[in-house]
């Protein structure tokens, strides 16, 4: 049975163009891939997961623990233990960073300082409002605080970027590779910057009318599943 995972869930509820379609419950074009590549990667249709990797998600899954260290340094708590359970309920699914007693935390990690939101009234990305209400749904909690965080870059990273920039730059690796690298190490790490501009929280609440439209998103992209079911089905009979 389809259930949505948390971080997904702003691909579901994003509404149709057409007022018509709005109203007629269609599930508009982003949703309709999203539920088409959920539906290829299960063991009876191809079996095969759809993949995604780039140096910011990489950077983001090797910084892991130390920006969880750091944000619970940052915002008053003795320790935050790293969440590995996995929730579920009847709609979607989630593992969020942390769970304290009295919120959700879930930990960002910008690539550097010019996708930093220090500056930021509002969350950058509202794919992130939505996951963290599913992830309050999940828990039962009420509260949410969605961090931001700019920690020290990987040095494997920074030796790759600092490869590719004397790659692109026509540079002799055996001559220049070695320089550079110490410029980008200069340039991608923060250890000089006081700690309170390399944290950004946003908080916010549970909105019960959030959670109905999710369940009914998921109830519709069901719907829409079992379309594309038969339609499969269909083309095998030809």
């Amino acid at each position: 049975m389809f259930k949505c995972r948390a971080s997904a869930i702003g691909n579901i509820v994003t509404l149709p163009r057409s007022k018509k379609d709005r109203e007629a419950g269609v599930l508009s074009k982003t949703a309709q891939t999203y539920v088409q590549d959920w539906l290829k990667g299960q063991s009876d249709f191809y079996n095969r997961r759809k993949t995604f990797s780039s140096k910011y998600t990489r950077k983001g899954n090797e910084v892991e623990d130390a920006s969880l260290d750091f944000a619970a340094e940052m915002l008053g708590y003795h320790f935050l233990f790293k969440n590995e359970q996995h929730f579920s309920n009847d709609w979607i699914t989630g593992i969020m960073d942390a769970i304290p007693e009295d919120c959700v935390i879930d930990v960002k990690n910008s690539w550097d300082q010019h996708t930093f939101p220090i500056f930021a009234d509002e969350i950058p990305n509202k794919d992130y409002w939505w996951q963290g209400q599913g992830y309050m749904w999940l828990t039962g909690r009420t509260k949410y605080k969605l961090v931001y965080t700019l920690t020290d870059t990987p040095a494997d990273l920074i030796y790759s970027e600092a490869r590719r920039y004397c790659y692109n730059s026509g540079l002799d690796l055996d001559l220049y590779l070695d320089e550079v690298y110490e410029e980008f190490v200069e340039r991608m790490t923060y250890s000089d910057i006081d700690p309170h501009l390399k944290i950004k929280v946003f908080e916010f609440g549970a909105d019960p009318e959030a959670i109905k439209l999710i369940r009914d998103r998921v109830e519709a992209c069901r719907k829409y599943v079992d379309e594309l079911i038969e339609k499969t089905e269909m083309i095998i009979q030809v």
